[in-house]
Protein backbone atom coordinates (compact mmCIF):
# COMPACT_ATOMS: atom_id res chain seq x y z
CA UNK A 1 0.00 0.00 0.00
CA UNK A 2 3.11 2.32 0.87
CA UNK A 3 4.59 1.38 -2.36
CA UNK A 4 1.39 2.97 -4.61
CA UNK A 5 0.82 5.73 -1.93
CA UNK A 6 -2.65 4.36 -0.30
CA UNK A 7 -3.77 4.13 2.69
CA UNK A 8 -6.86 2.61 4.57
CA UNK A 9 -9.51 4.84 5.46
CA UNK A 10 -9.73 5.19 9.51
CA UNK A 11 -13.71 4.93 10.28
CA UNK A 12 -14.94 6.51 13.75
CA UNK A 13 -15.96 3.31 16.10
CA UNK A 14 -19.59 2.25 16.70
CA UNK A 15 -21.44 4.89 19.13
CA UNK A 16 -25.20 3.97 20.66
CA UNK A 17 -27.09 6.72 19.55
CA UNK A 18 -30.43 5.29 21.27
CA UNK A 19 -32.17 5.97 24.38
CA UNK A 20 -31.78 2.60 26.65
CA UNK A 21 -34.84 2.48 28.32
CA UNK A 22 -35.80 0.58 31.36
CA UNK A 23 -38.61 -1.84 29.88
CA UNK A 24 -38.47 -4.04 33.13
CA UNK A 25 -41.79 -2.85 34.44
CA UNK A 26 -43.60 -1.13 31.89
CA UNK A 27 -43.16 -3.23 28.71
CA UNK A 28 -42.61 -6.84 28.52
CA UNK A 29 -41.90 -9.12 25.66
CA UNK A 30 -44.80 -11.64 26.04
CA UNK A 31 -44.81 -12.06 22.63
CA UNK A 32 -41.10 -13.59 23.02
CA UNK A 33 -40.94 -13.90 19.07
CA UNK A 34 -44.42 -16.71 19.06
CA UNK A 35 -45.69 -14.74 15.97
CA UNK A 36 -48.39 -17.25 14.90
CA UNK A 37 -51.39 -16.38 16.90
CA UNK A 38 -54.58 -19.69 16.94
CA UNK A 39 -57.19 -16.86 16.57
CA UNK A 40 -57.84 -13.90 15.39
CA UNK A 41 -57.35 -10.36 17.07
CA UNK A 42 -55.25 -12.45 19.57
CA UNK A 43 -51.98 -10.30 18.41
CA UNK A 44 -51.80 -6.97 16.74
CA UNK A 45 -48.78 -5.49 15.48
CA UNK A 46 -47.93 -1.72 15.45
CA UNK A 47 -44.87 0.10 13.23
CA UNK A 48 -44.09 3.82 11.75
CA UNK A 49 -43.01 3.68 8.51
CA UNK A 50 -41.48 7.20 7.35
CA UNK A 51 -41.80 8.27 3.49
CA UNK A 52 -39.95 10.63 1.80
CA UNK A 53 -41.65 12.85 -0.77
CA UNK A 54 -41.33 16.05 -2.50
CA UNK A 55 -42.93 17.92 0.43
CA UNK A 56 -41.18 16.50 2.87
CA UNK A 57 -41.61 13.22 5.30
CA UNK A 58 -44.63 12.13 5.95
CA UNK A 59 -45.53 9.45 8.27
CA UNK A 60 -47.51 6.15 7.80
CA UNK A 61 -48.68 4.03 10.92
CA UNK A 62 -50.71 0.78 10.29
CA UNK A 63 -52.20 -2.08 12.37
CA UNK A 64 -51.57 -6.00 11.82
CA UNK A 65 -53.35 -8.83 13.41
CA UNK A 66 -50.74 -11.28 13.34
CA UNK A 67 -53.08 -14.28 12.34
CA UNK A 68 -54.75 -12.91 8.67
CA UNK A 69 -51.08 -11.10 8.75
CA UNK A 70 -53.38 -8.23 6.65
CA UNK A 71 -53.64 -4.40 7.62
CA UNK A 72 -56.77 -3.94 9.60
CA UNK A 73 -55.85 -0.04 10.00
CA UNK A 74 -53.49 2.76 8.82
CA UNK A 75 -52.58 6.64 9.34
CA UNK A 76 -50.87 9.05 7.36
CA UNK A 77 -49.45 12.06 9.04
CA UNK A 78 -47.12 14.70 8.38
CA UNK A 79 -46.09 14.74 12.42
CA UNK A 80 -44.60 11.84 14.25
CA UNK A 81 -46.74 11.90 17.26
CA UNK A 82 -48.08 9.62 19.61
CA UNK A 83 -51.42 10.65 19.07
CA UNK A 84 -50.92 9.26 15.38
CA UNK A 85 -50.51 5.53 17.23
CA UNK A 86 -53.21 6.02 19.31
CA UNK A 87 -55.89 7.08 16.20
CA UNK A 88 -54.60 4.06 14.30
CA UNK A 89 -55.20 1.32 16.93
CA UNK A 90 -58.63 3.04 18.00
CA UNK A 91 -59.37 2.87 14.08
CA UNK A 92 -58.42 -1.06 14.29
CA UNK A 93 -60.35 -1.63 17.47
CA UNK A 94 -63.46 0.05 15.14
CA UNK A 95 -63.25 -1.68 12.59
CA UNK A 96 -62.74 -5.04 14.90
CA UNK A 97 -65.46 -4.13 17.20
CA UNK A 98 -63.03 -5.04 19.85
CA UNK A 99 -62.91 -3.40 22.99
CA UNK A 100 -59.05 -4.51 24.15
CA UNK A 101 -56.78 -7.12 21.43
CA UNK A 102 -55.06 -9.62 24.16
CA UNK A 103 -51.50 -7.97 22.46
CA UNK A 104 -50.36 -5.02 20.75
CA UNK A 105 -47.04 -5.78 20.08
CA UNK A 106 -44.60 -3.09 18.53
CA UNK A 107 -40.87 -1.69 18.74
CA UNK A 108 -39.58 0.16 21.42
CA UNK A 109 -40.01 3.36 19.03
CA UNK A 110 -39.67 6.35 21.43
CA UNK A 111 -43.32 7.74 20.52
CA UNK A 112 -44.41 4.50 22.03
CA UNK A 113 -42.50 5.15 25.33
CA UNK A 114 -44.60 8.20 26.02
CA UNK A 115 -46.72 8.55 29.36
CA UNK A 116 -49.67 9.44 27.01
CA UNK A 117 -49.30 6.41 25.16
CA UNK A 118 -48.98 4.28 28.56
CA UNK A 119 -52.21 5.73 29.64
CA UNK A 120 -53.96 4.44 26.49
CA UNK A 121 -52.51 1.26 26.50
Amino acid sequence: MRQVGIRAQWSKPWTITTKDFDFSTELQNILDEQFNPDRPNAVWCSDITYIWTIDGFVYLTSVMDLFSRKIIAWTLSETLEVSCVIDTINKAKARRNIVQPLIIHSDYAEEKTMPKFFTFA
